[in-house]
């Protein structure tokens, strides 16, 4: 399916400029929506579902709202949603503080084409990448006592959905620890949810209303990650035309999260720990010593313990890091868990998609519970808006799900220990030259055979009783009957006096 247009609102007062500018973009691609003044595009943006718009493009000085009150509503309203800024010259600081505030970037009039090309696509990606926020409004996220609200944010749980006693476990360290200036490594697979945890440890802060700045330390060059972080002087490298401030600059005030902070290289890492402790640093080609105050947190799906084995990472930025320890646990882990998160992101994804699905039967449930989600919640919650996008009755089926939730992959379940199937796994071999060239199609083969030898023998176990088999593998009674009929294993048994193709569901 073809990805749908990168949709982009564009806020300005002079109309000759909405009018050049919305034929650029959609001489590009986009799909373009105008707006005069602040207040309009507000209520655009209110009046339609989250994510509907990828971007919003605005002129920073405007009579009424200006850009800045539009940028803090925006991100009331959609904190995921990437503003641009278009600022006249001289008005560059401004822009700045923006970018502090929340602001994606800035663009100084005149921009040329190609500027704001590689501005948007950006932008875009960053959107799509990520998804809108599944946070609630700043408002609902102050720490209880404050606020119009009160206790909301401890009802709210900083927007973090689960039952299980792991996240409940999690959400309590949030709050004790979410006021105070220390740092927090988060710790987790990938998609567990780790950036939310940043971000509502900033937002239980009194640096709340202060940048919040994201770096993913795996998505910048090696070469460039030290500019990143700490910015640099014009002329500091071969590209550096002006000066620029870095990560820590840009969060001063406010909250620093590194993302995927293992993968910042072992030299720069000198520099940074420098800058966690001192609070100091300079910039790249730079002498002077700036300051900042910044509440800093950093997140990994690595063990960063063999890293610091392996000499890729440094024990003392480690040990600076690691001043309270949050660790997020795989969904896998929490069962308990997928529940909740189905009937969250259903809501979201009905709303995105003007859907109205009501739910999944009780065979799809059991079938989603007992997957090990590999990806996590991120596989989850993309699982789910495909599921919906597709729905065609009032609730999801398991006929519905991809063919994962019903392979005869053995999922994770204890058994009941009967059998050796360790006798049967050693059996197999895989002659050295069926290899070939093709690895993959060697991996399918080997695959097949293991598959194979432990249907056969569950099967034996049982005198080849289909149910009991199938529980016995893990799996459901259909899939082993179509495991069955693929390995050509019904007709096989029926001839063997066992279980008859007519028959196989009878226990």
């Amino acid at each position: 399916m073809n990805e749908p247009k990168p949709r982009v609102l564009v806020v300005d007062d002079e109309p000759n400029l909405r009018k050049v500018l919305g034929a650029l973009l959609q001489q590009a691609g986009h799909e373009v929506v105008t707006e005069a003044d602040g207040e309009s595009a507000l209520a655009q943006v209110r009046a339609l579902p989250r994510g509907t718009f990828d971007v919003v493009i605005t002129d920073l000085r405007m009579p009424g709202m200006d850009g800045m009150q539009l940028l803090e509503a925006l991100l009331d309203e959609d904190p995921g949603l990437p503003v641009i800024l278009l600022t006249a010259h001289g008005s560059v600081d401004t822009a700045v503080e923006a970018v502090k505030s929340g602001a994606f970037d800035f663009l100084e009039k005149p921009f040329e084409r190609e500027q704001i090309g590689k501005v948007l696509d950006k932008a875009v990606a960053t959107r799509r990448r990520s998804g809108p926020r599944t946070e609630p409004r700043r408002e609902a996220m102050l720490p209880a006592g404050e606020g119009s609200d009160g206790e909301v944010a401890k009802a709210k749980d900083f927007g973090m959905v689960g039952r299980s006693e792991a996240m409940v476990t999690v959400k309590e360290m949030i709050h004790t620890v979410a006021a105070s200036p220390s740092t927090v490594l988060i710790t987790g697979e990938s998609g567990t949810g780790k950036e939310l945890v940043a971000r509502a440890l900033h937002m239980g802060s009194e640096r709340r209303h202060l940048p919040f700045i994201r770096v993913n330390c795996a998505a910048i060059p090696a070469g460039l990650v030290e500019s990143e972080l700490f910015g640099h002087e014009r002329g500091a490298f071969t590209g550096a035309v002006s000066s620029r401030q870095g990560r820590f600059e840009l969060a001063d005030g406010g909250t620093l999260f590194l993302d995927e902070v293992s993968e910042i290289p072992l030299e720069i890492q000198v520099k940074l720990l420098r800058a966690i402790q001192e609070s100091e640093f300079e910039r790249v080609g730079g002498v002077k010593t700036l300051r900042v105050d910044v509440r800093l947190i950093a997140a990994t799906n690595r063990d960063l313990e063999d890293e610091i084995k392996a000499k890729r990472f440094r024990e003392d930025l480690y040990y600076r890091l690691n001043v309270v320890p949050i660790h997020l646990p795989p969904l896998r882990e929490r069962p308990e868990d997928v529940e909740p998160l189905l009937e969250h992101f259903l809501q979201r994804s009905n709303e995105r998609l003007g859907k109205s699905v009501a739910g999944f039967t009780a065979e799809a449930l059991e079938a989603l519970r007992s997957y090990t989600w590999q990806g996590n919640i991120r596989e989850l919650e993309n699982l789910v808006e495909r599921m919906v996008l597709f729905a065609s009755g009032e609730r999801i089926g398991v006929d519905e799900l991809p063919d994962a939730f019903t392979s005869d992959e053995p999922g994770d379940g204890d058994g009941d220990g009967e059998g050796d199937e360790a006798s049967s796994l050693r059996a197999i071999r895989l002659p050295l030259d069926s290899l070939g060239l093709d690895l993959k199609e060697a991996v399918k083969a080997g695959s097949r055979r293991i598959e194979e030898a432990l249907i056969r023998e569950a099967l034996a176990q049982t005198e080849a009783n289909v149910t009991r088999s199938a529980r016995k593998l893990g799996i459901s009674r259909r899939s082993l009957q179509s495991k069955m009929k693929e390995l050509g294993l019904r007709e096989e048994i029926a001839k063997q006096g066992g279980v008859s193709p007519s028959s196989e569901g009878e226990d």
